[in-house]
């Protein structure tokens, strides 16, 4: 584990640190190691309230980032950094990654240059599930990797699809891999542990906020060449995921529905603001083929 590395392992862990915090002492152009801060300094680099600053020396002062290395390894869980050469290229692109990655299952799909992200509604009609298979099928076909957050509905159809079809697939959860939320797919959950990959940017023990879910989709867009949204009311976390791929640079795509259907009123209305229309995958590779082809040369 680099020193860098052990840092930002060991400072996530730490009461009143934020992601922005971390990212923001990784861009200082300084030779430092944390540890060779003394308290007033570690209050003025991370920004600390006063009242916060207490927890955080508790934190700091308690907290062995050795052991907390040893405890994922026991947990098959691997911490990747934004350091680390095997962090997803598209992912780093965002101005906003996570800084350090907690992976369970194959971190070898990270490295797939084609991955699309599939979210909707966790309440789909008949005509959501069914436009499951017509969307991901030409995808895992031509060999893209789904991705994806593990919620109900159109979360984990898309994850199960992948998984019949055994293509690779990955998860993103909020709250940390030994707090999964909903129990409802704790199942597939375990399963794309053992055989494909969940990953969160909280470390494990963390417990699920309300908050957590709407800043992953950041995360399941940003490993994303391509949103796609299936199914999505008008107010909707898909709409977020949506919204955080545009700000990317990232292509939005959504599959229309009846406008008495007012589970589609959200995906109707990307489209009205320039999302490309999907009615199967094809039109999702048709669009990204190009950006494909000049990121494999």
């Amino acid at each position: 584990m680099y020193l860098k590395e052990k840092e930002l392992l060991h400072l996530s862990h730490c009461r009143g640190i934020t992601h922005m915090a971390l990212l923001k002492w990784l861009k200082l152009d300084h030779p430092l190691s944390v540890y060779s801060l003394n308290s007033t300094d570690l209050q003025r680099v991370f920004r600390l309230s006063d009242a916060l600053m207490p927890h955080f020396l508790t934190d700091f002062y308690s907290i062995d980032p050795d052991a907390a290395f040893s405890r994922l390894k026991a947990s098959n869980i691997k911490a990747i950094s934004l350091c680390n050469e095997n962090y997803p290229h598209l992912l780093k692109e965002i101005h906003d990654p996570p800084p350090i990655l907690f992976c369970k299952g194959n971190t070898a799909l990270l490295s797939s240059g084609k991955m699309i992200s599939i979210v909707g509604t966790r309440n789909p009609t008949n005509y959501g599930t069914h436009s499951i298979k017509r969307v991901t099928d030409p995808l895992i076909s031509a060999g893209w990797t789904v991705v994806s957050g593990l919620a109900k509905g159109i979360d984990a159809l898309a994850h199960q699809r992948a998984i019949e079809r055994q293509a690779p697939t990955i998860g993103v959860i909020g709250g940390g891999l030994h707090h999964f939320y909903p129990k409802e797919n704790l199942p597939l959950f375990k399963e794309m542990t053992e055989n494909q990959l969940v990953l969160s940017e909280h470390p494990p023990d963390t417990k699920p906020q309300k908050w957590h879910f709407p800043m992953r989709n950041r995360i399941i867009s940003g490993l994303s060449l391509g949103t796609v949204v299936i199914q999505a009311k008008s107010k909707s976390g898909s709409l977020i995921t949506a919204g955080t791929a545009l700000d990317q640079g990232r292509q939005v795509f959504a599959v229309p529905g009846s406008i008495f259907d007012a589970a589609s009123a959200g995906a109707n209305q990307l489209i009205k603001q320039g999302a490309y229309l999907a009615e199967d995958g094809l039109d999702v590779l048709n669009d990204l083929s190009v950006q494909v082809a000049c990121a494999e040369n």
